[in-house]
């Protein structure tokens, strides 16, 4: 039986959960969202928690599904009341970035600026010209999101150039020696 799956849900408070035969939907200050599962998980909305058990755990197959599904739905709930972010930040000369109402225009390097309009629920926010924070209340579509703007000019490994996470850390090469 799954270790993470045994483990109830705490809901937040100023959230509302409504369990159904296929899905979880949530509510909360910072948005809506509806989480399917598996139909043969069990999820049941018990007082201020929601437990998540698997009525036939023998297989691999089930024992998976129920750690997943109740870390999916945990995050359904982290996000409408606190919410998802990522930082990216942007190393290179004249690379820059900045917001044009729910668009983002940037500047890398190429001859064109690259301008990324973002999805529905997601905030991009320019810090400064070289930080940009993703925020949102789906943790998967936050995650899609910054992984679309880093592809755009992903860290190359001898200047470091280009767009990485925050917290990410470039494994630098050396450079060309001279023969002498």
């Amino acid at each position: 039986m799954s270790r993470v799956g045994k483990a109830p849900i705490k809901i937040a408070a100023g959230v509302k959960v409504k369990v159904g035969p296929s899905a979880v939907d949530v509510e909360g200050p910072r948005g809506k969202l509806t989480q399917p599962f598996h139909p043969s998980i069990a999820v049941a909305h018990e007082g201020d928690q929601i437990l998540v058990t698997n009525p036939n755990g023998s297989s691999k197959f089930h024992r998976s599904l129920h750690g997943l599904t109740r870390t999916l739905i945990a995050n359904a709930i982290t996000g409408v009341s606190g919410g998802f972010s990522r930082a990216l930040e942007i190393n290179g000369v004249g690379y820059k970035a900045q917001s044009d109402g729910k668009k983002l225009v940037m500047a890398l390097g190429y001859s064109h600026p690259i301008t990324y309009e973002a999805p529905a629920g997601i905030t991009i926010e320019v810090k400064d010209p070289t930080n940009v924070v993703v925020t949102g209340a789906d943790r998967k579509l936050v995650g899609e999101v910054a992984a679309k703007i880093r592809s755009f000019r992903p860290p190359e490994p001898y200047k470091g150039k280009g767009i990485k996470y925050k917290e990410e850390v470039i494994r630098r090469k050396a450079g060309k020696t001279s023969a002498s």
